[in-house]
């Protein structure tokens, strides 16, 4: 507890954007965020007063940053589970415990666990051998070849046509499962937060757009989704948060296939890049939502504030020519109503940078223009110049 204000203390392990947005919405509770960041330049960093620096997987540094927090969270999943247990062998309350969050790190263990509960599941298989990699080549055509765990943002995921396709990936000793490659309408994401006490809340369901492994653009509400499949999307969230015992976010990414049955792919047990789009268009961010779960308030409003909100994120471009600052003038003056957020990162090519939310009544508009406001920021350029899309 904070002797300054009375309200308690979250501790968040990791310093990227996730604890930088997570610190904002603190603030609005009266609440101190406490962030062990791996650098003094990573994003929470940079703007929250009472960040430690540490690495995740030093356990004196995790009990040393636990101290005198109330509750301690994650802006990413890779804290090693005997760490964590050995956080709250030491008193330490944490959320969501190591073994929900297990099911995040390890995707053996996450599809094990699902296929157990009769949960939809695309068909795949560990893989350890040529031979059981041509085995389910021969049985189920083409697959994507996934690390158990380490992987995200299209990290650790391949295409497999072929057994040769996956050699040098044994030759190189990384843990695989297989993956039937399922033919798709589209991807989805369903995001619910649930408390200790056990209550549980679902946003709308979202669509999700992918580019080489990264997501692009979130719709919300996910456009010509059946209110039913919605409705069933949602409730398959929180039976997977309840299930596996989640406390705080939860994010199940989603496949919907061509049939319209959908799939899970992956989970996430924190704030979530299919859910930015909640600090303006929902009663309730994601980020103030995992706060409350974790800190067992009643949970808030997921309604949207918005008949169509599209977010599209800032991928580094050219870093040459207009600064940063000079596009955001420039942004604001085509388009006074895009929400921007910027992370406080250096460009690269390819990294995130930030997002943009953009909130109207038609789909279409809102994704135009979040579309042309993230690629401005990123490289200086949209359509009228050099005949992109938008």
């Amino acid at each position: 507890m904070d002797t300054r204000t009375g309200l308690p203390v979250v501790g968040m392990v990791g310093g990227g954007q996730l604890a930088r947005m997570t610190h904002q919405a603190a603030i609005a509770l009266g609440q101190s965020l406490r962030v062990l960041a791996a650098s003094p330049d990573d994003g929470a960093a940079l703007v929250a007063a009472d960040t430690m620096i540490g690495d995740h997987t030093d356990l004196d540094a995790l009990l040393r940053f636990a101290k005198g927090c109330d509750v301690v969270t994650f802006d990413h999943e890779h804290v090693p589970g005997e760490h964590i247990r050995a956080l709250v062998d030491h008193g330490v309350t944490v959320y969501p415990g190591a073994d929900a969050l297990r099911h995040a790190q390890d995707k053996q263990v996450m599809r094990a666990r699902l296929a157990e509960l009769g949960l939809p599941v695309p068909v795949w298989r560990r893989v350890a051998t040529i031979s059981e990699i041509d085995e389910f080549l021969g049985a189920h055509g083409p697959a994507v070849a996934k690390a158990i765990t380490g992987g995200y943002d299209g990290r650790g995921v391949w295409s497999v046509d072929s057994a040769a396709d996956a050699a040098p990936l044994l030759d190189r000793g990384v843990a695989l499962i297989l993956e039937e490659r399922v033919p798709l309408r589209r991807e989805l994401a369903a995001i619910v937060a649930r408390s200790p006490w056990g209550q549980a809340a679902a946003y709308p369901v979202v669509q999700t757009v992918q580019q080489d492994g990264i997501c692009v653009e979130v719709l919300a509400p996910a456009p010509g989704l059946d209110e039913d499949a919605a409705v069933a999307a949602q409730e398959l969230a929180i039976r997977i948060a309840t299930e596996l015992d989640v406390v705080g976010l939860l994010a199940v990414e989603l496949f919907e296939r061509n049939d319209g049955s959908i799939l899970v792919n992956e989970l996430a047990m924190r704030p979530h890049n299919s859910g930015h789009w909640t600090i303006e268009g929902a009663r309730t961010s994601q980020f103030e939502q995992h706060l409350r779960a974790v800190l067992d308030y009643p949970l808030g409003d997921t309604g949207l504030t918005a008949p169509a909100v599209a977010m599209a994120n800032v991928l580094g471009g050219r870093s040459d020519g207009m600064g940063i600052d000079e596009r955001l003038h420039h942004l604001f003056a085509a388009d006074p109503g895009a929400r921007v957020h910027l992370y406080g990162k250096q460009f690269r090519p390819g990294r995130k940078l930030g997002h943009v939310t953009v909130l109207g009544d038609d789909m279409d508009d809102v994704r135009t223009r979040a579309r042309r406001a993230a690629r401005w920021l990123a490289d200086g350029a949209d359509e009228a110049h050099d005949g992109g899309e938008t």
